[in-house]
């Protein structure tokens, strides 16, 4: 079978346009080839996603929906289900209750707290009533919580019970507001007391349950009502709340069953589904959502990362949706099982892949590329994630390519990655399953969405060019509606009905979109060269001794230096063969010869990956403990927050640090002095 990089899986619809005064030249627009006579609309009668989860439950009410692992005695015993007629039973009620409150169709309703069936029940509550439901995020801290309780309004909260105490310690700021709060399970009598105090009123879940009736009535329901308000944590600034209508959610679960439909196979009631991605974020709602549309299985993990691989094993899903720094995870461990494994076995595993891999690049399908070595070499790859893996997903961020090819040969299964934003209501490209040509991608347009490229001339990115470059932009009926209470930040994305996602893409021969830059995160050094920084940083990324790096440079300094934190396996094999004496961590990460060994290892990356002498580094430090979001360092999702790292590595100088902590002025002082 011949290649398929020939075929092209986009068809144009409409030309370029060229530049004028006010706005840069922009490319022709583009559809998925199935898309070409028409974007994906909503069929007439669907008005809510609550349809997806009532017409589930009335034909299948006995089939299990959510499932958790109950803990006794520190240990996680099997799964446990609800079946769906419960399920909506318990939203019903809960929908009910929220209406005797006095909080109306149209009223806003937080959700806060780690995955789990609760969750998803208040959600299903908040539909049934019409009520939009907000997301307060379990990743970004109290005063994050406050602002969106304030800015969106919020009047009632159902808050896990370990989340308790950090709603109420914002209590005093925001109780003009919120005025009742349900636990996912109890509170106690001393949390109840100290809100009751400052005006709201404080429910278990039982007695909130106990609160509704099963024989409310419920609003009609439009599909241009607010489903919910998302905040994105943003990587500058205040959260923003973006805008979700019920079309926008309804027509992106709809998209996931056809483009299913046409390259693989959909989803039904014998599909189980993984959930561990947050649910305070839109990619993981809108894939369980579908899931209850198919009438599959939603089982929660336990909400620790160290159980992760545990409660995949105990649950054995057949769908499974990761971000890139769960299958590098992945990825690391089972790379690092077969390097140990001996010689023979390793040589046959590598005869395996490469055999495997040619197949697959030359047009076969996954699963006919190498059924023998399937059973033989890679059985034991699919166990990893408990034998019944159909499919695998991938979004958040861009899955490196040597991930991504690894587990396309070995799982057993194809693995789509995609992309989008909060704005797109997840996503808006995808890569299409058994695609080989595809791989490094993320794919064609969905359905509901139509895509062109815009110059950014500033970059040197040209959308008109032989090769396409430019700012990703979008049209469909799967975008937000606008940030909430924030027309200027809409105005500034939304130009002539086009969505400027900020992303820097370039269109590939099959009509695939590849992710090449950011718009924002592109500097030049003092001698006029540009850097851009993600690009660099993903390649760095590569080197096995190192689990997260910021690289930093400016226009007044001719070189760049990075914040980078070790894998502590790895340093900490390295210094029991090159230092004399034990040293804690810590103490490793400040001792210049490690220091060394990771500057040159770095170096060594990238020169391996064609890195130009102004992108290699002069001077690094090494950071002991890993990038987070409780310092403000990250998002949830795992992108870099650059103004507030070059904040808290230039100017936060507090007591608490070691003397010997370098910051990034350091950096430069001592790669100068090295220099000169």
């Amino acid at each position: 079978m011949s290649s398929t990089s020939h075929v092209t899986y986009t068809v144009k619809v409409e030309e370029a346009s060229p530049a004028t005064e006010k706005r840069p030249s922009a490319g022709p627009v583009y559809r998925w080839i199935n898309a070409k006579d028409g974007l994906l609309e909503l069929p007439p009668g669907l008005e809510s996603p609550w349809k997806f989860f009532s017409d589930t439950a009335t034909r299948i009410p006995s089939k299990p929906v959510l499932g958790r692992r109950k803990v006794s005695d520190g240990k996680a015993g099997p799964y446990t289900w609800i079946t769906y007629q419960e399920a909506y039973d318990a939203a019903i009620r809960l929908g009910s209750a929220i209406r005797t409150l006095g909080v109306n169709p149209g009223g806003h309703c937080g959700i806060y707290g780690s995955n789990c069936p609760e969750w998803l029940l208040a959600m299903e509550a908040c539909n049934s009533q019409s009520i939009t439901y907000v997301p307060l995020y379990d990743t970004l801290g109290a005063n994050a919580v406050e602002f969106i309780i304030n800015h969106a309004e919020v009047s009632i909260a159902f808050v896990q019970e370990n989340k308790i105490p950090a709603i109420i310690s914002c209590l005093p700021r925001c109780s003009s507001y919120l005025k009742t709060i349900v636990s996912f399970s109890n509170i106690s009598s001393s949390l109840k007391k100290e809100a009751e105090e400052l005006g709201v009123s404080c429910f278990s879940w039982n007695e909130f349950l106990d609160l509704g009736s099963l024989n409310c009535e419920l609003p009609p329901k439009q599909k241009t009502d607010i489903c919910t308000i998302m905040y994105t944590s943003g990587t500058t600034g205040e959260p923003k709340g973006v805008i979700l209508t019920n079309e926008a959610m309804m027509a992106e679960v709809l998209c996931i069953d056809l483009l299913l439909l046409l390259t693989d196979k959909v989803c039904s009631e014998e599909d189980t589904y993984f959930s561990f991605l947050p649910l305070a974020h839109v990619y993981d709602q809108v894939m369980e959502t579908y899931f209850i549309y198919k009438g599959s299985s939603i089982g929660f993990w336990q909400g620790d990362v160290r159980y992760l691989m545990e409660d995949i094993q105990e649950l054995k899903p057949t769908m499974f949706s990761g971000v890139p720094r769960v299958y590098d995870r992945i990825y690391t461990g089972i790379s690092g099982k077969i390097q140990s494994g001996g010689a023979l076995s390793k040589k046959l595993f590598d005869y395996a892949y490469n055999y495997k891999l040619r197949n697959m690049e030359n047009g076969l399908p996954q699963d006919k590329a190498a059924p023998l070595l399937d059973s033989f070499v890679f059985c034991k790859i699919k166990q990893a994630f408990g034998g019944r893996i159909r499919g695998l997903l991938s979004g958040a961020a861009p899955l490196p390519r040597h991930v991504e090819e690894f587990l396309r040969v070995t799982s057993g299964a194809p693995i789509t990655q995609g992309y989008g934003l909060t704005e797109s209501c997840a996503g808006c490209f995808t890569s299409l399953s058994n695609i080989f040509s595809m791989i490094g991608t993320v794919g064609v347009p969905v359905p509901t969405i139509e895509a062109r490229l815009e110059s950014v001339p500033e970059m040197g990115y040209d959308a008109l060019s032989s090769t396409p470059r430019g700012e990703i932009c979008l049209r469909g009926i799967t975008l937000f509606s606008g940030y909430y209470k924030r027309k200027d930040l809409t105005e500034e994305v939304v130009i002539d009905g086009w969505f400027h996602t900020g992303d820097i893409g370039e269109w590939q021969p099959d009509g695939a979109m590849k992710i090449i830059d950011r718009k924002k995160n592109i500097f030049k050094l003092s001698q006029g060269e540009y850097v851009a920084v993600e690009s660099i940083e993903n390649k760095y990324l590569r080197c096995p001794l190192i689990t997260s790096i910021w690289v930093y440079g400016n226009s007044f300094e001719s070189f760049l230096v990075a914040i980078v934190v070790p894998d502590r396996k790895a340093l900490e094999d390295w210094a029991v063969n090159n230092l004399q004496e034990a040293v804690d961590f810590k103490s490793l990460c400040e001792n210049p010869k490690a220091r060394k060994y990771i500057l040159d290892e770095l170096n060594s990356t990238g020169q391996k990956n064609q890195l130009k002498g102004f992108e290699m580094l002069k001077a690094v430090y090494l950071e002991p403990t890993l990038f987070d979001v409780e310092r403000d360092l990250i998002t949830p999702t795992f992108k870099l927050k650059r103004p507030q790292l070059l904040k808290y590595y230039n100017l936060n100088r507090s007591s608490t640090m070691s003397p010997l902590q370098v910051q990034v002025d350091q950096l430069y002082n001592e790669a100068k002095g090295a220099k000169a």
